[in-house]
């Protein structure tokens, strides 16, 4: 109770006192500085005087972890540091003499211009090896570094924070800072490295840029030689050895940069219309990233050489070279912290994937959309034909546990059954209700992004009302189409061999493993996501069918055309490109519906799946085996509650996972969402049958659903204007044309 008191009255005294309690630490800086400053040896070995530089920057950049101060207090404590450190050195000048030439050997000592053209960007060459290699620094503890000058700056600064402690240095202490640690050979060697650099990004570039991989995605073709990756290597070394004073070729080269982003530019429109491919987005991204390292270390360049003594650019503070390096080494700082993110290396080179897929669900969903009374009718009818098959896929999976085989082969003859069942619906025009979700939630964050005004939001829930009817219609119509004919097998089955389709026993364990009291609403969320992976399945096939060119491939492949013939192989790979989406999602539905309880019970899992049609289907399946006397039992009835949570269930965790995922494909911020929330809530408290079926013919009066509609908008209105101020965006790729595959 002491401790705490004593804890309490210091962080009182703090809050009460603010910054002047720092006053009182200048006796302990002293001792603290003196300290460090007295291990400075200028004979000591590289990797001793390294780990003694980095102790500096610790004790600079300190702040007691409990402390009262804001950032820009914090900030002005490691400013008073600094200032104090730099005194103490004027004022003892023979340990000052001793930590410059410290210093100085040991930047001397640090070649290579790994600092300027590896800090911050991307070194592997593939995907994949960028990512083991980010998993491996997060496991293994680093090596030591031997004069390397990359791997000290980013010991340095091992906070995202530290670029604006850099930054925010003023002239004075930049022109200390810099008379303590260098001299004119010095500068005169990373101004030579800055070259190397340069030239070493423009190689990178240029064995990028002349690829096979990106070629193709240029138009028009172009020879090797004018092309502006080639042609930027040429022009980069004639302004840095021929003319670097040059005003015209500095211009030249800068042009140049601003053309080959451009061409990234082409190439992220050509992926965005013909597919995606992860490997050669990461390529772009770091193409992007060098060219921007290489406009940061040419305007530097062009800042020293402008001064007319390149070794003196910030020896003085009002030299304008400063602020130019303070920029740079700001920038590797935020470059390091923001690449060394696993979870940003993802983001970035699937975040065009995501949206590829996304637009490739949005454009099937549309399908899925009911949006009258007519269409409303032609659901129910589709999702009717879609449960009769699925009553006969009951009827397989049945079929399937009577067998006894293996509990491998039992989940491959499942998903067999399932795949061909799926396969037969869509082949009927049927639907499945479950599978819509996925689809058509992607169409709804399309116009998430249309909410600038009240006319936007009152059409988005108009939209959200359409999509889930339709999600209503279709687990209606699969119901009516499953549970009758499902009675009829039954009663086909008894006619044929006397003996009902179930046991006794069989058929009561069907009832107690459907009952809502039980894991049956986690089997069924876990389904939901299994429902939704199948949408990412079938998005991914028809990107990688698009990338691939294989509708090309197809028409003019020469065997298929000697059997087909010329037309009907082009006619053959055109409805393959169309339905190659639908038919991947099929069988990778049936893959996870029938595989994953068997792999999930391998490693031990007891997990299963719950299907709102399928389970529907076993219900009735097992209610006919135990007869008319089995309605009074209260299991059927526990059972009919689960049925309805895991209808509730499947929707809901696909439509969420999927909604998520193109939300942020793109780019639809926190707040819309909330809001878009609350309008949906007010509209169903006010309507909640529009949710469900289509809505009568209103009088000319008015009408209940625009009526609710414009009240739910008017009411979150001033919440959208008030939160439409634009904030700053996350890093996407630049402006891409519309998705033309499917148009």
């Amino acid at each position: 109770m002491k401790i705490l008191f004593l804890r309490l009255r210091v962080m009182w005294r703090r809050f009460r006192h603010g910054e002047r309690h720092l006053q009182t630490d200048n006796p302990h800086y002293a001792i603290q500085v003196d300290a460090l400053m007295r291990r400075a040896n200028p004979f000591y070995s590289w990797q001793e005087r390294a780990n003694w530089i980095i102790d500096i920057v610790q004790w600079l950049r300190h702040v007691p972890k409990v402390s009262m101060l804001d950032d820009d207090a914090k900030l002005r404590v490691k400013q008073q540091r600094l200032h104090f450190l730099l005194a103490w050195l004027d004022s003892n000048r023979d340990v000052r003499r001793v930590v410059q030439a410290t210093l100085q050997k040991t930047l001397r000592e640090a070649a290579g211009p790994e600092l300027f053209c590896a800090t911050g960007l991307p070194h592997e060459p593939a995907f994949f090896s960028e990512l083991t290699e980010h998993a491996i620094k997060l496991v293994l503890p680093k090596p030591p570094f031997e004069a390397d000058l990359s791997s000290l700056f980013t010991a340095l600064f091992p906070t995202p924070e530290d670029a604006d402690w850099l930054l925010a240095l003023d002239r004075e202490s930049v022109a200390q800072i810099w008379k303590l640690i260098a001299d004119d050979g010095i500068a005169h060697n990373y101004q030579q490295q800055i070259d190397e650099a340069l030239i070493y990004l423009a190689a990178t570039i240029l064995a990028d840029g002349i690829s096979k991989a990106f070629r193709q995605k240029l138009d028009p073709k172009m020879p090797l030689q004018a092309t502006p990756f080639m042609v930027l290597r040429r022009e980069l070394e004639t302004y840095l050895y021929v003319s670097p004073r040059d005003e015209a070729a500095l211009r030249s080269v800068r042009m140049l940069i601003a053309v080959c982003q451009a061409q990234t530019d082409r190439i992220y429109a050509h992926l965005d219309e013909h597919g995606v491919s992860v490997s050669l987005v990461y390529r772009v991204e770091r193409m992007r990233a060098q060219l921007t390292r290489m406009a940061l270390l040419t305007d530097l360049r062009s800042v020293i050489y402008g001064t007319g003594a390149a070794g003196h650019a910030v020896g003085e503070d009002t030299e304008p070279g400063a602020g130019q390096i303070q920029a740079l080494l700001g920038d590797l700082i935020a470059a390091h912290h923001q690449r060394s993110s696993v979870r940003g290396l993802i983001q970035r080179s699937f975040s065009l994937l995501a949206r590829k897929m996304v637009e490739r669900n949005a454009d099937h969903g549309e399908h899925y959309i009911a949006r009258d009374s007519k269409e409303y009718r032609a659901m129910l009818k589709a999702a009717g034909r879609g449960g009769v098959i699925t009553a006969f896929t009951v009827l397989g999976k049945s079929l399937v546990s009577a067998i006894g085989a293996a509990r491998f082969f039992e989940g491959v003859f499942a998903s067999l059954n399932y795949a061909v069942s799926f396969t037969a619906i869509s082949a009927v025009g049927g639907v499945l209700a479950t599978k819509q979700p996925a689809v058509t939630a992607p169409v709804l964050a399309s116009k998430m992004g249309q909410l600038d005004t009240v006319e936007g939001l009152r059409a988005l829930l108009s939209e959200i009302a359409l999509l889930l009817r339709s999600q209503a219609a279709a687990v209606f119509g699969n119901l009516m189409g499953v549970i009758p004919v499902m009675l009829l097998i039954s009663g086909l089955i008894m006619l044929a061999t006397d003996a009902p389709m179930m046991t006794a026993q069989h058929a009561s364990a069907s009832l107690h493993s459907l009952s809502v009291i039980g894991p049956t609403p986690l089997f069924a969320a876990f389904t939901g996501i299994l429902l939704w992976l199948s949408s990412l399945a079938s998005g991914f096939a028809d990107n990688w069918f698009a990338l691939r060119r294989l509708r090309e491939a197809l028409t003019y492949q020469r065997r298929l055309v000697f059997v087909l013939g010329a037309m009907r192989a082009e006619r053959w790979a055109a409805w393959l490109d169309r339905n190659v989406a639908q038919i991947a999602g099929n069988i990778s539905l049936g893959l996870l519906l029938g595989m994953t309880p068997v792999l999930a019970q391998f490693f031990g899992l007891p997990l299963d799946v719950r299907h709102v049609t399928l389970a529907t289907g076993t219900l009735t399946a097992a209610a006919s085996s135990l007869g008319w006397q089995v309605l009074a039992s209260p299991q059927f009835w526990l059972a009919i509650a689960g049925i309805a949570c895991i209808g509730v269930l499947n929707v809901g965790v696909s439509f969420a996972c999927a909604l998520t995922l193109a939300l942020r494909a793109r780019d639809v911020p926190a707040r819309i969402r909330r809001l878009v929330f609350r309008a949906v809530l007010r509209r169903f408290s006010a309507s909640p049958r529009s949710f469900l079926f289509p809505e009568r013919p209103a009088p000319a009066s008015g009408a209940t659903g625009p009526m609710a509609d414009g009240a739910a908008a008017d009411s979150v209105a001033g919440d959208i204007s008030a939160s439409a101020q634009p904030t700053e965006p996350p890093p996407a790729p630049p402006q891409r044309q519309p998705n033309s595959r499917h148009g």
